[in-house]
């Protein structure tokens, strides 16, 4: 059964869109609008406005828009049912009990039950007679007893159907496990396990729940590691390996490590505020769950040339969220797990004390990189060293940096702030520039996967949005708008079901919101939806303005039959034009 709409109507009397926001982002007024930077992708210039008049938001930069239980949805990677559960315990509210048999939210529990599952299954592996392998692999790594239990480390069997077998006989289907990503499908129909003879690492949320598994092989064979590919509850961008652990540590900054075995290795020595991203580089929202636990990041990649890259991607997304990031520079060891083992505890701490920050980071890599005793090294280095300190925002910090790299080219420092300067200000533009006309251009249209059919009957399909918005905006319009023009009177697909399900919503006597229409369009769909709204909310949303639109679609309507009176016979067309004089 549903969640009753009287519920949810409570319900967001109690979270008001901007309260809810505001926990993730800060907004800025704007009119009777908030602005904000989005969330949901990486950018300089606010382009997320938030409407409190249809509580609903939109952002023109990257096109997700919905309701605050769609935002809620997006931003903790929650279903429907679980996003209305989370706004309604921070609100002290109950969800009604008929509201629990939710198919998604049902098969998201299976998936951790057979996660949970999977995890005892290869821990017991390990601890057997054939996880003898894998045991050796561990302690060779110098991997004590309590990291393997505390991290819960295990084994996937070499064979086809170790883990299928085991969890048929605890009830699941394969339709299940293939859910949580355990087994995959073979070319001949049949499944087979996912890891197999590999050392497996568990994945855990926040909240304990196992939601994924990575793998590794015993010896160099390819690939060296296996992930849990996305499930409904595990989005390889959104999550952090030994988060659950990060967050409640005493240290204020966090490390973040490259693989699994440093960031066990690291919190071995002590420090237990260290994380690792999953077989992937730092990503958007990888580096937003960073920022809610921390200002400081000290960043411990391997020093090879893979590691460098996703050093400097690192600092860029984690910059762009107010994170102050350190690096270290671990001469004589390719990665953390080996400096420990090499030179101890107490000197990795040092090390972490002493991390340079990334300007100084940058500038040394340039230093080792060119040659500034030859003209042209000193050239390269000069403008290269500019391009990273005009990334700087604040002005003296940009000078202090100026006058490092000043001294390492033998130039005078002033040259080298004025240049920065100027570069700074050319960016600043750039990129405003660039965004405004990515938020503005029809090239959209074009590409449009929502309603693919805009780009054909662009007029018709802008006077259908209109339309839509106004009748969201004016319910009480629905008599009037049904007596000149029905759904099927909507040339675009898309924007009829919209317009159809609004007006069944408004003949069942229910009220117009968003949230009524989240469960029946699909995220995109949704975000359709709230651009349709912001994008009319500058409008005056008159009668006459309405009349206008539905103007456009009675034209586009006789333009039609015109042309069928090209195939008429005399009879048909003498009816046609008796059934016009009728109408008139």
């Amino acid at each position: 059964m549903a969640i009753p709409q009287s519920f949810i109507q409570q319900l967001l009397m109690r979270c008001e869109i901007e309260d809810v926001i505001s926990n993730y982002v800060v907004l800025k007024r704007e009119g009777r609008n908030r602005k904000a930077l989005c969330p949901f992708h990486s950018e300089k210039t606010p382009s997320m406005v938030i409407y409190p008049d249809t509580q609903s938001f939109y952002c023109f930069g990257c096109g997700t828009g919905g309701d605050v239980i769609t935002f809620v949805m997006k931003a903790e990677n929650l279903g429907y049912v679980e996003a209305i559960r989370l706004l309604a315990e921070r609100v002290g509210m109950t969800v009604p009990d008929e509201a629990y048999d939710d198919k998604t939210s049902a098969l998201k529990m299976k998936i951790l039950e057979i996660n949970r599952t999977a995890a005892r299954f290869y821990h017991n592996c390990l601890k057997s007679a054939q996880g003898k392998p894998a045991l050796y692999y561990l302690k060779n790594r110098q991997l004590e007893n309590r990291m393997i239990v505390k991290y819960g480390l295990g084994y996937a069997p070499e064979g086809w159907n170790h883990l299928l077998n085991h969890l048929k006989e605890k009830g699941y289907t394969l339709s299940q496990m293939e859910a949580a990503n355990v087994i995959v499908k073979g070319r001949n129909g049949s499944y087979y396990d996912f890891f197999r003879n590999r050392v497996i690492f568990p994945v855990i949320d926040l909240r304990g729940n196992v939601i994924a598994f990575g793998g590794r092989v015993l010896d160099d064979s390819k690939p060296k590691y296996l992930n849990t590919s996305d499930t409904l509850v595990f989005k390889k961008s959104r999550n952090l390996f030994s988060m659950n652990f990060a967050k409640n540590a005493a240290q204020k900054q966090l490390v973040l490590a490259e693989g699994y075995m440093d960031v066990i290795a690291i919190h071995a020595a002590g420090f237990e505020n260290v994380v690792a991203t999953l077989g992937t580089s730092l990503t958007n929202e990888q580096a937003r769950l960073i920022s809610k636990y921390t200002k400081e990041v000290v960043i411990a990649y391997d020093s090879d040339g893979a590691g460098r890259s996703a050093t400097h991607r690192a600092i860029n997304l984690l910059s762009e969220v107010s994170v102050a990031v350190k690096t270290l520079n671990m001469e004589g060891a390719k990665d953390p797990d080996e400096y420990i083992k090499k030179f101890g505890a107490k000197r990795f701490s040092l090390l972490l004390d002493g991390a340079s920050n990334v300007i100084e980071f940058e500038l040394n890599q340039l230093k080792n990189t060119f040659d500034t005793q030859t003209t042209d090294g000193k050239l390269e280095y000069i403008r290269r060293a500019v391009q990273v300190i005009s990334s700087v925002q604040n002005r003296l910090e940009r000078e202090v940096y100026a006058g490092i790299a000043a001294k390492q080219a033998g130039v005078a420092c002033e040259s080298i702030l004025s240049q920065a300067d100027v570069m700074m200000r050319r960016k600043r533009k750039s990129e405003e520039k660039k965004q405004w006309e990515d938020i503005q251009s029809n090239r959209k249209i074009l590409l449009d996967k929502v309603n693919p059919q805009k780009g054909e009957f662009l007029k018709e399909a802008l006077a259908e949005e209109g339309i839509i918005a106004f009748l969201f905006r004016n319910p009480d319009y629905g008599d009037y708008i049904l007596s000149a023009i029905q759904p099927e009177d909507f040339v675009t697909t898309f924007n009829k079901r919209v317009f159809q399900t609004i007006v069944d919503k408004l003949k069942e006597h229910s009220e117009i919101h968003l949230t009524f229409l989240t469960p029946l369009f699909t995220p995109e769909e949704n975000s359709r939806i709230s651009q349709i709204l912001a994008t009319s909310g500058d409008q005056a949303q008159t009668k006459e303005l309405l009349d206008d639109y539905i103007d456009v679609l009675k034209v586009h309507k006789e333009s039609l039959k015109a042309k069928d009176i090209s195939t008429m016979d005399l009879d048909e067309i003498e009816k046609f034009r008796q059934s016009r004089r009728k109408k008139g």
